[in-house]
C-alpha cells in the first residue's frame, strides 16, 4: 500500500526535537520556527511533558467516556483558572476541525437557524461544516454545502449588521488572528462592535482560537485584547503539545442535553493528563509573557530590517506574518536548506512564523541573522 499523496514535502526527515529545535536522522540541527503548524507550544521533548506521558500511559492511556474521568475535571478547572472563564463549560474531542463543527452545531441547537457568517482570510478545518465556512473552494467538496453560508471582509461591521437582520443567521466565526489565511487581526473596535451586534440579535459568536490561543498572542486568546467575550470558543494545537486533542469552551446560556454531542477519543485519559501538564508548565515557565516579550522584540527588528519586496508586516505575540510582493517559494525554501530553519506559510506571498512558546532572545537573534542571510 502507498500513502495517498496529497502532502508536497520537504526533502527532510526529522527525527527528534528538543526545546525550540528539530533534528533530521543525519543529526543537522533546525531552528524551528513554525512549530508545526502552531502545534509545539511548551517545546519540543519537555522533561515534565514526557514524565506525565510515560506515567500516564503507565496507568491508562484510554477509556470510554461512559465512565467518571477526573482528570477531565481537573483539566476543566485548570483551564478556566488560567483562561479566565471558569463559568464555561468544556467539552473535549480531538482537533481543531471538530471543535468548530461541534460550535457550529451547538448554535444551530441554541437558535434554531443555519445560517453562519463567516470571514474571508479564515481557515476553519477540513470537515464538513467547518470547510463550509471556510472561503476556499479547492478544498470545498459538493457535499460539504450543506447550510448557507455569507462572508465578508475583516471590519465589515455594516455588512455583517444588514445580514443579521434579516432574523436567519445562527452564528458568526471568526479567528482571534487569521492563521492559514495569513496572519489578519481584527481590529478592537470591529470586535467589539462584533460582540454587541450578536448579543443585541441573539446570534452566537464562536470565536476560533485554534492557532492564535494557548498563549501564542501574548494573552491567553487572541480576542481577549479586545475585552469581549464570545459565546464559544475552540481550542486545539497549543493545547497538547503535540499530542491530538481539541477542546470547545462554552458559555453557562448553553445547557447540555445527553447524548447532543459525543466523542469516542475525545477527553482521553492520556490526552487531558498531557493538556494539565502543558497549562502547569505555561503558567509556571510564564509563557504568555514569553510570548508577548519575544514578538515584541522580533517585530521590532523585523521592521528595522531592510527586507527586499516587503510589502506587510502583520503580528501580534510569537504568531507573525511577512508578505512580500513576490512569492516566498525561493526565500522559504533557503531558510530550511542552507540556513536549516522553519518558518510556515500562507497562500503564495506570506512567510508565517510561530515558534514554540519558549523561544528566548538568543533563538530570535539566531532566526533574524538566518533569515537575513536567506533574502540575498
Amino acid at each position: 500500500m502507498k500513502l495517498f499523496d496529497v502532502y508536497p514535502l520537504f526533502d527532510v526527515t526529522i527525527d527528534h526535537g528538543k526545546g525550540c529545535y528539530v533534528y533530521d536522522e543525519k543529526g543537522q540541527e533546525y531552528l524551528d520556527f513554525y512549530g508545526g503548524h502552531a502545534v509545539i507550544s511548551i517545546g519540543h521533548s519537555h522533561p515534565r511533558y514526557l514524565q506525565t506521558m510515560q506515567e500516564q500511559a503507565a496507568k491508562l492511556c484510554f477509556y470510554s467516556n461512559a465512565v467518571k474521568n477526573p482528570l477531565q475535571v481537573k483539566l476543566a478547572e485548570k483551564l478556566g483558572k488560567v483562561s479566565g472563564y471558569d463559568d464555561y463549560q468544556l467539552f473535549l474531542i480531538n482537533s481543531g476541525a471538530e471543535a468548530n463543527e461541534n460550535a457550529l452545531k451547538l448554535a444551530s441547537f441554541y437558535t434554531g437557524k443555519k445560517k453562519v457568517l463567516a470571514f474571508s482570510h479564515a481557515f476553519h478545518g477540513r470537515t464538513s461544516a467547518a470547510v463550509n465556512v471556510t472561503q476556499n473552494p479547492k478544498i470545498q467538496a459538493p457535499i460539504n454545502s450543506t447550510f448557507p453560508v455569507e462572508f465578508f471582509e475583516l471590519g465589515d461591521i455594516e455588512g455583517i449588521k444588514a445580514s443579521i437582520a434579516n432574523g436567519d443567521v445562527a452564528a458568526v466565526i471568526i479567528e482571534g488572528i487569521s492563521g492559514v489565511g495569513g496572519i489578519h487581526i481584527p481590529t478592537t473596535e470591529f470586535m467589539q462592535q462584533l460582540r454587541k451586534v450578536t448579543e443585541e440579535n441573539n446570534v452566537v459568536l464562536i470565536l476560533d482560537e485554534i492557532q492564535s490561543g494557548y498563549g501564542r498572542s501574548g494573552k491567553f486568546f487572541a480576542h481577549q485584547y479586545a475585552g469581549i467575550r464570545p459565546d464559544i470558543i475552540t481550542v486545539a494545537k497549543g493545547i497538547a503539545n503535540g499530542y491530538p486533542f481539541a477542546g470547545v469552551l462554552i458559555s453557562p446560556k448553553f445547557t447540555p442535553v445527553y447524548g447532543q454531542l459525543g466523542t469516542t477519543f475525545g477527553g482521553n485519559h492520556l490526552g487531558c493528563a498531557l493538556a494539565c501538564t502543558v497549562l502547569d508548565v505555561i503558567q509556571d515557565e510564564k509563557l504568555v509573557e514569553n510570548a508577548a516579550k519575544q514578538g515584541e522584540y522580533l517585530m521590532q527588528q523585523l521592521k528595522s530590517m531592510n527586507i527586499p519586496g516587503l510589502k506587510e508586516l502583520r503580528g501580534r505575540g510569537l504568531m507573525i506574518g511577512i508578505e512580500f510582493d513576490y512569492p516566498y517559494k525561493e526565500v522559504r525554501n533557503r531558510l530550511i536548506y542552507d540556513q536549516h530553519v522553519f518558518t510556515g506559510a500562507a497562500g503564495t506571498n506570506v512567510l508565517r512564523i510561530l515558534p514554540p512558546l519558549c523561544i528566548g532572545k538568543k533563538e530570535c537573534d539566531l532566526f533574524l541573522e538566518r533569515f537575513e542571510k536567506a533574502l540575498k
